[in-house]
């Protein structure tokens, strides 16, 4: 496999793993504790890869998890006193942690890979150098295995306890009522957060996970209207994501994670502009349908008030519909000839007059 096959499905891998998470942060309206979770975690790399002094340890995992669920603690400790909002406590805590973690590295990790450009950015570029090599056969690039490893594990969380943390990201009163402890459900999806969070932290860095974990979701909320297919969905833009990323990067020769944040972006913007029944177009198209179904409900219920009467017939001219409506000449010609296309009104000569279907629709218009 060539190094530019590899650093596309590492980049799969790593944004389809980031994803599944990601959707339930979105889903619970919890986004900015990804935010939170992927820079909180940092001290505890630290302290880890101190006592352990391997990056490639599974402590490091361990430590990222456990200071994730800390994270997650302290945000809801704050949060329950009640002094302070959920989004302060947040902005809070993590930015303390994550100073912790920049002040450990700048003082006794300067001589070592861990520094905060690593950190924060990552590189893809790098990752095939880094084998996986046992027995003296090489196995392929380390960050592969370790996210396709945090991929299975989030994959296999999500469908052990598929219905419990469906229904705690719903209803998680309903949830306790029904024996299941929101809680634990809660510090297990952090946890699993924080795990995807680290995993992600040689390809990506810190501060690009968070739009991988959040982008894909939020793109899928917009197209899907319940939870399995949002999951899926958001899967599939996140591997798109990924593959345009990698695209776009070797033709103008940038970061290859930063890339592929910003093609997640722009998948989002697209959704965001063109969704089915979300997006900015399709609620456009509502509105003006809604307006033009209001005006016709006003024009056959001024011409039912009015057309039946001899001495009133002169409110049913077209030349006079404008002012007595309040609209444009315009707007008049446009709403008529919408009205006569669906055969709420007929001319008869210079007379606009409502047809059976009209006088029906005015008289629904009217009882409500």
């Amino acid at each position: 496999m060539s190094a530019e096959m590899e650093i596309v499905l590492i980049g799969v891998v790593t944004a389809v793993a980031a994803s599944i998470p990601g959707t339930y942060l979105v889903l619970r309206r919890t986004a900015m504790v990804s935010d939170a979770i992927s820079h909180a975690i940092l001290p505890g790399i630290v302290v880890a890869f101190f006592v352990t002094r391997d990056l490639n340890s599974p402590v490091l995992l361990a430590a990222a998890a456990a200071t994730g669920v800390l994270t997650v603690v302290l945000i809801e400790a704050l949060r329950g006193t009640r002094l302070v909002p959920e989004d302060a406590s947040i902005g809070l805590v993590f930015p303390a942690l994550f100073s912790i973690g920049v002040i450990l590295i700048s003082r006794y990790a300067g001589d070592v890979h861990l520094d905060t450009d690593s950190v924060l950015l990552g590189e893809l570029a790098f990752a095939p150098f880094d084998r996986m090599v046992l027995g003296g056969r090489d196995l392929g690039p380390r960050a592969l295995w370790t996210m396709g490893t945090i991929l299975v594990l989030n994959l296999t969380l999500v469908s052990v306890v598929w219905k419990e943390l469906k229904l705690a990201t719903v209803d998680p009163s309903l949830a306790a009522l029904l024996g299941f402890s929101p809680g634990a459900i809660n510090y297990s999806l952090m946890a699993m957060v924080s795990v995807t969070a680290v995993g992600a932290f040689d390809a990506v860095g810190s501060i690009l996970v968070v739009a991988l974990m959040i982008a894909p979701p939020a793109t899928a909320y917009l197209l899907a209207d319940r939870f399995a297919p949002m999951m899926w969905t958001a899967a599939a833009s996140a591997a798109a994501s990924a593959i345009l990323g990698y695209a776009a990067a070797h033709a103008v020769d940038v970061s290859i994670a930063g890339s592929m944040a910003v093609a997640s972006g722009v998948l989002f913007a697209l959704a965001f502009a063109f969704a089915p029944r979300r997006g900015l177009v399709a609620q456009a198209r509502r509105r003006t349908s809604q307006r033009l179904d209001l005006a016709l409900r006003m024009l056959v219920v001024h011409l039912l008030h009015h057309q039946d009467t001899e001495a009133e017939l002169e409110e049913c001219r077209f030349e006079g519909l404008d002012r007595h409506l309040g609209w444009s000449e315009t707007r008049t010609r446009q709403v008529v000839r919408e009205a006569e296309h669906r055969d709420l009104v007929a001319r008869s000569n210079e007379l606009v007059l409502a047809t059976r279907a009209g006088r029906r629709l005015a008289e629904e218009a009217i009882l409500r």
